[in-house]
């Protein structure tokens, strides 16, 4: 595996937990109060290198990349049928090994998923949680509405199957170029950001490191009689982030104590959304995949609805929260605009 390299100011250790051994970035004083980075699919931590060097002097950010990703030992394998929890416990583990009571944390897209649970399962371990670009608690692919309702009662649409084999078998052959729409660089550029950034090259090569299998990218599928015919297998991040497995709202609620939410998302997002461009109910009137029982049955999942329904119900239960949208960016506005966001960010986080 092809090491990235880190820019000045972040430093690379390999720890190992009870749990997992894997690569984790660290920057600012030993004695800063921590701040977790948790990436997103297809990423690493290295996307956070440039947001973790200008926190302010009475921080510590910490970027581990996540199980299935990076420099993650690849013999550690998600478990989907415990949703987010081998990585919220992965979290704990690196926590506990630092031996910090508490931390905050900034979480980007399946990273957010992470957070959800988190907030649901040890929000006695949380500072404050700034959602960047978050999954739907629920999950991506195959609800239908902000209750998280399910289209089939096997989920199906979610998981594994989602992912096109031309995207895998890129990733497999380490494709750098944007010469055809499945390569990472070309799918970023389509879906990701807004405009291709100064360390596009060092991004796309973190989605090569992305463990590959059937117990690991893309995942296992299982058969179904309902369109798209396959729902969630077992393995993997994607299954792993199914609808399927999804954290329980109530649960968020519920959380005590409640740590201070911020939800930052960028304007032009369409990883993330109402009709997100990889839900299979997006592309379902297109015809592509024959059988779309339409919208009545099928219609895109309602991301944002969710995210935002999850979030009164949090508020309604006396947690708090504040949504800002960030514009001309997509999924990543800390790479799109990050002196803008690291100025939200920052006001956020406060001086601890």
């Amino acid at each position: 595996m092809t090491k990235i390299p880190t820019i000045a100011g972040v430093t690379a250790t390999t720890v190992t937990t009870p749990r997992i051994t894997t690569r984790v970035l660290t920057a600012g004083p030993d004695d800063g109060t921590p701040v977790i980075f948790l990436h997103g699919n297809h990423s690493s931590a290295t996307w956070w290198e440039d947001n973790m060097v200008t926190l302010p002097s009475g921080f510590r950010a910490i970027a581990p990349d996540l199980r299935g990703f990076g420099e993650a030992d690849t013999s550690a394998k998600i478990d989907a049928t415990r949703g987010m929890g081998d990585w919220g416990d992965d979290l704990i583990a690196l926590l506990d090994n630092y031996g910090y009571d508490r931390a905050h944390i900034v979480a980007n897209s399946l990273g957010g998923n992470v957070a959800w649970w988190l907030i649901a399962n040890y929000p006695d371990r949380l500072g404050k949680v700034a959602q960047v670009c978050p999954g739907s608690p629920y999950g991506f692919g195959g609800t239908k509405d902000v209750a998280g309702t399910p289209c089939y009662d096997d989920y199906a649409g979610g998981g594994g199957g989602l992912i096109h084999p031309k995207f895998v078998e890129a990733i497999r052959e380490g494709d750098t170029t944007a010469d055809t729409p499945f390569s990472p660089r070309a799918v970023f550029r389509a879906r990701t950001w807004v405009e291709p950034p100064r360390r596009e090259d060092e991004y796309v090569a973190s989605v090569l490191q992305i463990h590959l299998g059937d117990d690991a990218y893309p995942g296992d599928v299982t058969p179904s009689p309902n369109w798209p015919y396959m729902a969630p297998g077992v393995w993997g991040p994607n299954n792993a982030i199914s609808c399927k497995y999804g954290t329980d709202p109530d649960a968020i609620a519920a959380a005590d104590p409640k740590p201070q939410v911020l939800w930052l998302r960028g304007e032009n997002d369409v990883a993330v959304s109402n009709a997100a461009a990889a839900d299979i109910a997006t592309l379902g009137p297109t015809g592509l995949i024959p059988g779309y029982p339409g919208t009545d049955v099928f219609p895109p999942q309602p991301m944002l609805d969710q995210i935002r329904a999850t979030l009164d119900r949090y508020a309604d239960a006396g947690g708090t929260y504040e949504e800002i949208v960030m514009d001309g960016c997509g999924h990543v506005p800390y790479i799109d605009k990050p002196e803008e966001f690291d100025e939200v960010l920052q006001a956020f986080l406060g001086n601890r």
